[in-house]
């Protein structure tokens, strides 16, 4: 019998370029591997249609996403709200197929009582209640600090409402566990992250000649991150520093580019990026954030050498024992000054082998997912 499955996803999952667009691009490859029919519906909000998404979808149909004023709600969230759209809700209607939801985003089909008899399934990219209380705490503006705690609030009702009337996929165990003790969610199981098949763990020869800091600068919890490495760290140690990503304040190049041993790379491609963090000696990543798995840690797990976070980037992943942990200013120089100037070992590099061929095995989740939908072992 064939297998035909619903995707619904909160952007159009390519390029592929930001964190959670991984998970639903690869993931697109990987179930079609398995011969899952796929029918596409995402939302488009400025990266346009994308031919790329043919190839393993049986269809693909965009939708305007509802910003501003338009996507306003007084019942759901705004990130919901915006994307609730009835032409969408008609074409699964058409069906009895699966529909499967990137992100707490895409579940406004869960509240309509249309849906009460289908096989829904969610893909948590965050406890987003959580990543929104983050996100208001960190935020650079009364107006978004406004907006980020309506949502937080507004978000941990709607999350808590349904929590009960799907079956969910969180990337981590905290968030899985966040979804049984707060919200009571039976049906939660740990779906770990979709990663590109060509990332493989290789032997990292010599030290790399610098350190780096990655990320989405128009985010405001990075551009604090980097921030605070500049200010509170680098200011400390004279070793060469280099922040990368994309959409920087002019304040934050500024600060970049005011030390001699510090500056900032706007905008660079995803080749420039992956040469960046295979070169460092030490990926630098802090956050500000406590939910959710950090694509950025994933990547310089695979691809580069030591890693050097605080407890809210690994926060309960399974990735804590492949990475150095500190959280003061104090800690993160004097880390930083050692393992510099020491090479990143065969011994590490087989233990980071064991533990993401364990984990981010794209076939063998897959293979998981197909049974958890259609009943098979």
């Amino acid at each position: 019998m064939d297998k035909h499955l619903h995707i619904i996803s909160y952007t159009v999952p390519y390029p592929v370029n930001q964190g959670g667009v991984y998970d639903v691009f690869y993931k697109l490859q990987a179930l079609q591997q398995q011969g899952v029919r796929i029918h596409l519906h995402c939302f488009d909000y400025g990266r346009g249609e994308q031919p790329e998404l043919n190839q393993f979808c049986e269809s693909v149909h965009y939708y305007q996403r509802h910003t501003g004023h338009k996507g306003i709600s007084t019942a759901l969230p705004y990130i919901v709200a915006s994307r609730k759209n009835e032409d969408l809700v008609q074409r699964l209607l058409q069906d009895e197929y699966p529909i499967f939801m990137e992100g707490v985003h895409c579940t406004y089909p869960i509240v309509d009582e249309r849906f009460n008899q289908r096989k829904l399934f969610v893909r948590l990219h965050n406890v987003e209640y959580q990543y929104y209380n983050d996100l208001y705490r960190n935020a650079s503006t009364a107006f978004r600090k406004l907006y980020f705690k309506r949502e937080s609030i507004m978000l941990k009702s709607y999350e808590r409402k349904i929590a009960q009337r799907a079956t969910f996929w969180g990337m981590t165990e905290a968030d899985d566990d966040v979804y049984r003790k707060e919200f009571g969610c039976k049906n939660i199981e740990q779906l770990p992250l979709y990663v590109p098949p060509h990332w493989h763990v290789k032997e990292k020869v010599g030290n790399g000649s610098f350190c780096l800091y990655h990320g989405d600068l128009s985010i405001d919890a990075n551009e604090k991150a980097a921030t605070w490495l500049l200010e509170k760290v680098f200011n400390k140690v004279e070793i060469p520093f280099v922040i990368a990503g994309q959409n920087p304040s002019k304040k934050l190049e500024e600060l970049a580019h005011s030390k001699g041993h510090t500056c900032l790379v706007a905008n660079p491609s995803e080749r420039e990026m992956q040469d960046m963090i295979a070169k460092a000696q030490i990926n630098i990543l802090p956050s500000y954030t406590h939910t959710g798995i950090k694509i950025k840690l994933v990547n310089a797990i695979f691809n580069g050498r030591h890693c050097l976070v605080n407890h809210a980037t690994v926060n309960n992943s399974g990735l804590e024992s492949t990475c150095h942990i500190a959280e003061t200013p104090e800690a993160f120089a004097n880390k930083i000054e050692e393992l510099f100037f020491t090479p990143f070992t065969s011994t590490e590099t087989a233990h980071r082998r064991s533990l993401t061929d364990h984990l981010f095995n794209n076939e063998r989740n897959a293979k998981k997912q197909i049974g958890w939908i259609w009943g098979e072992s």
